[in-house]
């Protein structure tokens, strides 16, 4: 009879373990105690989740066997979607292998043309292998499918040379919840914001932004509006861009503008201040810089910014080629640091700037900022670096300046304000000043003026040059934003800091918040772990057989008194 009670109860609580395991397996559930919370969901996501009705596959193509390192950003990638299916169990994901073991070179062909269709190139992993170094070919890529549109996410950050790939990686696992959240969201978008760029004044024309424009076109309207044509900018316009203007703007084109910002609607201000470039210096022997006299500044001041007249250098810079000699008659070129065009660096914690590489820009202003009786909140998002300067206008220009010795202590300079986020209710430019055409314009359109604005957002960057995309007219050739011609490089940065400052201008509480989230590395220390390994192999392996030792006598003295007392 005790046999068969034993039996039964045996039998009952492995069904039980193997329902619970049923329903643990069915619904994720977590108790995040982590110092840097990596294990919880931002806001904004929790909100974005809770709206997805429709099925969402996502395929990851990490299986396989991999380093640690990249282990890790698949178990993170895992923990993540785990997280998603918790509050949206119609996401469903799985993972693949790109590369299956057995597969003929035909069908690895085949798959990896397929994958080069939707962009997905293969990034190259060098790793050791005991005393060998293996080379492999791996797609670090997530794709998430909602019906007939597909958005692919880049797991893997840019490798930089001189950064650890454990601080690529432990970047790439931060970005994590914001590059899936960023995909659900451009897959169930419903209505498209208006993104419109001024014309009119020697902006930028559409060739020049033409990678900006196509990048936008995925998931924005865009277009463009000439001031002078206008009575009102539409409160439908969610950002209004002003591209590298080189004439000045009037009264007209100004009150637009104000009152545009008065009504909230959002300003990405890309301004040269100074008439300058590589090719104008060239033409010259020594070349004096117009200003590009805009009209502008009694507006900026007004909202608590200004642009100083004034050029930035800084000794973290890109590099120009110069003749350095003639061999056989050709002229000989070395790449030489030019202070001019800086690589700003993006130390904000905003989530506009956090976690991107150096933005590479030409010619940069410092941006100053002035206290206004608005509420205004302002936030630095790019600078120079420490070893800055700056040069005041008029300044001389010319080659002249290679032939010195960059050095660290000339530039002594703090960093430089290069790009500034400003946002708020400001008070128009216009108070006390609305002349009679300006006041006939209002009732064109029957608006009232607005002395003071809803809450605004702009932001303004002293290189217009930044989505100016670097066109070969010989080849017909277009290159990416952030193409350095003189380098032949690209600076990723450059793209991702416009369009989160654009993402950001259309919607300040989207997911844009999860770039915040930081997973803090946690580096081992190798030489103390090389020196003291013997210490902690013994703690590792005696420890829990000295206390399984304790427990034993102890639990074995305990009978003993058990059974003597009775």
């Amino acid at each position: 009879m005790k046999k068969g009670n034993a039996i039964l109860q045996l039998v009952l609580i492995i069904i039980a373990l193997i329902i619970i395991n049923a329903i643990a397996h069915q619904y994720y559930s977590h108790v995040d105690l982590t110092e840097d919370q990596r294990f919880s969901l931002t806001a904004p996501t929790e909100s974005l989740l809770a709206d997805v009705s429709d099925p969402i596959y996502v395929r990851i193509l990490l299986d396989g066997e991999f380093p640690a390192g990249f282990k890790r950003l698949r178990q993170s990638t895992q923990d993540i979607l785990d997280q998603y299916r918790s509050r949206a169990p119609k996401i469903i994901y799985e993972f693949q292998n790109p590369s299956p073991k057995g597969a003929s070179t035909e069908e690895l062909n085949n798959i990896r043309l397929e994958l080069s269709k939707d962009g997905i190139q293969p990034t190259t992993l060098r790793y050791g292998e005991g005393d060998a170094l293996t080379n492999r070919q791996i797609y670090p890529y997530a794709i998430f499918s909602l019906g007939q549109k597909q958005v692919v996410v880049n797991l893997l950050e840019e490798q930089v040379m001189g950064i650890p790939e454990e601080v690529i990686l432990n970047q790439s696992v931060s970005l994590l919840e914001y590059k899936f959240s960023n995909a659900i969201q451009k897959l169930t978008l419903q209505g498209r914001s208006n993104i419109v760029f001024t014309e009119g004044h020697g902006e930028l024309d559409r060739q020049q932004t033409a990678v900006l424009e196509n990048s936008l076109k995925e998931y924005y309207n865009t277009g463009r509006v000439n001031l002078d044509s206008i009575y009102q900018l539409s409160p439908d316009i969610n950002v209004l861009i002003v591209a590298k203007p080189r004439a000045s703007f009037n009264q007209r084109a100004k009150f637009l503008i104000d009152q545009y910002i008065m009504n909230g609607g959002s300003v990405l201000w890309l301004i040269d201040y100074l008439d300058v470039s590589v090719d104008s210096i060239g033409r010259n022997d020594i070349y004096v810089p117009p200003t590009m006299n805009l009209d502008l500044d009694d507006l900026w001041f007004n909202y608590g910014f200004r642009v100083q007249p004034n050029l930035v250098l800084d000794l973290q810079a890109t590099q120009i080629p110069q003749v350095v000699g003639m061999a056989g008659g050709e002229p000989q070129f070395n790449m030489i640091k030019w202070p001019y065009h800086i690589l700003a660096l993006p130390l904000s914690q905003h989530p506009i700037a956090k976690n991107l590489d150096r933005i590479n820009l030409f010619f940069p202003s410092t941006i100053d900022t002035i206290q206004t009786n608005a509420a205004i909140k302002k936030e630095i998002l790019l600078q120079s670096s420490d070893y800055s300067r700056y040069q005041l206008t008029p300044v001389r220009l010319n080659f002249q300046i290679l032939q010195q010795d960059f050095k660290a202590e000339l530039f002594n300079k703090p960093p430089q304000p290069v790009a500034l986020l400003v946002e708020g209710a400001f008070k128009s430019a216009y108070q006390n000043r609305v002349t009679a055409d300006m006041e006939a314009m209002l009732r064109q359109i029957d608006t009232p003026y607005k002395e003071k604005g809803s809450m605004a957002k702009q932001i303004i960057i002293s290189d217009g040059d930044i989505i100016n995309n670097v066109i070969n007219v010989k080849e017909q050739k277009i290159y990416p934003l952030g193409y350095n011609k003189w380098e032949k490089r690209t600076y990723k940065g450059n793209e991702n800091f416009i369009l989160n400052a654009i993402e950001y201008l259309v919607n300040s509480d989207n997911i844009l918040a999860a770039r915040s989230k930081e997973v803090r590395l946690r580096m081992i220390d190798r030489v103390k772990a090389r020196n003291e390994k013997t210490k902690w192999r013994l703690i590792n392996l005696a420890l829990p057989l000295l206390l399984l030792l304790l427990f034993g006598l102890g639990y074995r003295s305990y009978r003993k008194y058990k059974y003597a007392k009775s």
